[in-house]
């Protein structure tokens, strides 16, 4: 079962699918707090069913190398991350009517488009960070227009993300390590086509490797297609296979996504630090 619904509709619906025995793919995010996602995965476990949250660039082939690069895997990497940046954010179509300026079906810049940075910054910082201190743009129904944050993790390492409903479509990230340099768009859909018939754009994925300035960047290529097809392939075989483990690793990342999500909008709204163990 595919749940498309409006955030604050995802837990529920998560659930009645569950106790009727439906394997779920959730579109992000996958709840609004950290408890909710630990209940809609705990009735998962209960039903014996599996449970995704969906984000299509996860799947696609341009991801998997990227996070070859970053864990240095077949002799080249950017060694240790030491920090890194990230940003997604576009124009709101017909802000009157649309839900993403309803704070009571989950609206906002952070939920709606602030997921995607901060789920790209779990996947390469391996955890969650211990803490955030945030700021946000708020409009007169209740949601962030844009919300800026920086992330601190235990080892001394920060992360920073951006996004936003009122600027030119921008989706970018760049990765710092100790060794080289990552920068991508991490989209969502990538086609080598021009102009493709639905629209895809080709992805960067631009690596150096060293310190020095006058290195090159090398464009890294990928295959190429649909993310919500990959993320439905993924899905069904996982699935198919009952991959229990694959489902623990990707409910580790959402719940750490949707605690630290929790404690950028509490730090936006209070203007101090937030520590995630206070979520």
């Amino acid at each position: 079962m595919y749940v498309p619904l409006p955030n604050t509709l995802h837990a529920p619906w998560c659930v009645r699918a569950a106790a009727h025995g439906k394997h779920v793919l959730c579109e992000k995010p996958l709840t609004l707090t950290l408890a909710e996602a630990r209940e809609i995965f705990a009735a998962a476990r209960r039903a014996g069913v599996m449970l995704l949250e969906s984000y299509p660039y996860w799947f696609q082939p341009q991801t998997a190398a990227m996070m070859a690069l970053v864990e240095g895997r077949e002799g080249a990497g950017i060694g240790e991350v030491r920090h890194m940046q990230t940003s997604f954010g576009f124009t709101l179509g017909s802000p009157e009517t649309n839900i993403r300026m309803k704070p009571d079906l989950g609206g906002g810049a952070l939920l709606d488009a602030g997921s995607y940075p901060l789920s790209l910054i779990r996947l390469v910082m391996g955890r969650a960070p211990v803490a955030v201190r945030a700021d946000a743009t708020m409009t007169d129904t209740g949601v962030d227009i844009s919300t800026l944050a920086t992330l601190y993790y235990a080892d001394g390492r920060r992360a920073q993300m951006s996004c936003a409903m009122d600027g030119a479509n921008h989706r970018r990230a760049v990765i710092v390590g100790a060794e080289g340099t990552i920068e991508t768009e991490y989209l969502n859909h990538t086609s080598d086509l021009a102009p493709d018939p639905f629209g895809y754009q080709d992805s960067q994925l631009r690596f150096r490797q060293g310190t020095a300035a006058n290195r090159p960047f090398e464009t890294v290529r990928s295959p190429t297609g649909s993310g919500f097809r990959f993320a439905a392939e993924a899905f069904a075989r996982m699935v198919a296979a009952r991959d229990t483990a694959m489902m623990d690793r990707y409910a580790a990342i959402s719940l750490d996504i949707a605690a630290t999500i929790e404690a950028i909008a509490r730090s936006a709204q209070s203007g101090e630090k937030v520590f995630l163990a206070d979520i």
